[in-house]
Formats: structure tokens, C-alpha cells, sequence
């Protein structure tokens, strides 16, 4: 997760987030596993998606994602479980430098 320093001009703040879209007409309840490269797994972590909705969980609020609190700067990687088929986005707002970027991952579904 990049720093939070925010960009002056904008007011944009550093962030990454993953985003879950359920096309499904009944609602996703989603289980997230994070994976840590200095420590234990953090498994379980439960998200909800309405039917035929797309839900933002930014991963710097702990209240999105179950009140863990994750540390800026640390690696980390995400499993996803469902009891529908949903597609997961990842996105990465980087501000530390002053053209910042936005990256964005194709969506990926089994």
C-alpha cells in the first residue's frame, strides 16, 4: 500500500482498494484471506456484495475489511472465496509523486 501523503493540488490520498461486482441474482457473501510475506495469514475476513451490485473495500479502513489494520509499505496478497461467482478489480492510488497514478487490474473470475 503506497504512503498516505496526499497530493496538494487534488486532495487524492495514497490508497490501494479491491472492488467486487456480483452479477448474480442473489447476494455474494465473500471470504478474504491475507497473505503476509513476515507473518501469518489473516483468514476469513467476510465481505458481502448485494445482488447485481459492485462494492469498493479500501484496504487503509479497517472497517471496510473486517477492522484489520494494515501497515503502508508492507507486502501483502489476497484470495478470494464466494458463494457466487463475483469478479474481483484491485486498484493502487499512488501519490508520492507529483503526476501521481492510478493503476488498475483486469477483473479475473472462475
Amino acid at each position: 500500500m503506497p504512503l498516505r501523503q496526499p497530493s496538494t493540488e487534488a486532495g487524492y490520498e495514497g490508497h490501494e482498494a479491491i472492488m467486487i461486482l456480483n452479477t448474480n441474482d442473489s447476494d455474494a457473501s465473500v471470504l478474504m484471506d491475507i497473505y503476509f510475506e513476515e507473518r501469518d495469514p489473516v483468514e476469513g475476513i467476510q465481505l458481502a456484495v448485494p445482488a447485481r451490485r459492485i462494492r469498493c473495500f479500501r484496504m487503509d479502513r479497517p472497517g471496510d475489511i473486517g477492522g484489520l489494520k494494515l501497515d503502508r509499505l508492507s507486502q501483502y496478497a489476497l484470495r478470494f472465496r464466494s458463494n457466487v461467482d463475483i469478479v474481483v478489480q484491485y486498484g493502487r492510488m499512488d501519490v508520492t509523486q507529483a503526476n501521481l497514478a492510478y493503476i488498475g487490474t483486469m477483473g479475473h473470475a472462475e
